[in-house]
């Protein structure tokens, strides 16, 4: 399970590994799970110790770079440069030591070393002719490297290149590269994406009512003010013709009356 959730889900992993420490603790995978699965929660000091006991028991160091990557997340940029020189370096196969030049690079930029850290990843893996995950990991790095020290050319045009190199876009290289050519995408896979375009059609859509309601409204207010015109004249004409009325009775009282 740990192996099933840490990609995805790291923190359930984790909970997965407490357990599997509990049940089984002396079993050399179960402490390398458990470490890594720390280590992808970001509970780098627990992944450490993890790792350290499945060092112990097994004798093998392919967890190094890792390791170093832990003293970072605890604030010890010099203890990743440190296990950067140890002999341990010579057991790593190819991928894992370009992982920890990637480490040391991060360290060196941890410390303000920013030309230090393009200089570290200034290997020939970076003209390596592959799609191997760690040679896009590589070139990213490096394309950050030299975008930190204000290198913008170099940056994009190995950002372009680790993109070439990583079919699975895992390092978002492409959209550093749009970033600096000032281009905004929208996936079309992203359900976010379409879910906020409909939002904001149904947004523009209330809007548009409401100023036609706005507009109606106004409409009828002219109209009622129109037919409250007309009424008050109508009035005004009634009450003319009531006075005359009154008028011409006053006029027309009986003679016999007045002599009373």
């Amino acid at each position: 399970m740990i192996g099933r959730t840490v990609d995805e889900d790291p923190e359930l992993a984790y909970k997965y590994a407490k357990v599997a420490l509990r049940l089984a603790s002396r079993v050399a995978a179960v402490r390398e799970a458990a470490g890594i699965a720390a280590y992808m929660a970001g509970a780098y000091a627990e992944a450490l110790s993890e790792l350290r006991a499945a060092r112990r028991m097994t004798g093998s160091s392919e967890h190094w770079a890792v390791m170093a990557d832990c003293e970072r997340g605890m604030g010890r940029p010099e203890r990743a440069l440190q296990m950067a020189g140890a002999d341990e370096v010579k057991e790593l196969d190819k991928a894992a030591q370009i992982e920890l030049r990637i480490v040391a690079a991060g360290a060196r930029r941890d410390l303000d070393q920013l030309d230090a850290a393009v200089v570290t990843l200034q290997v020939p893996e970076l003209n390596a002719n592959s799609t191997t995950p760690w040679v896009a990991r590589l070139r990213f790095a490096y394309a950050d490297a030299l975008a930190a020290v204000g290198r913008d050319e170099e940056a994009r045009d190995w950002f372009g290149r680790a993109a070439e190199a990583d079919a699975g876009g895992e390092t978002g290289a492409a959209e550093r590269v749009a970033e600096i050519d000032g281009l905004d995408f929208t996936d079309a896979l992203d359900p976010d994406a379409e879910d906020d375009e409909d939002d904001s059609d149904i947004e523009d859509s209330a809007a548009d009512a409401v100023e036609d309601d706005e507009d109606d409204d106004a409409d009828a207010v002219d109209s009622d003010d129109t037919e409250d015109s007309d009424t008050e004249d109508a009035d005004d004409e009634d009450t003319d013709e009531d006075e005359n009325a009154d008028d011409k009775g006053a006029g027309d009282e009986p003679v016999a009356d007045k002599r009373d």
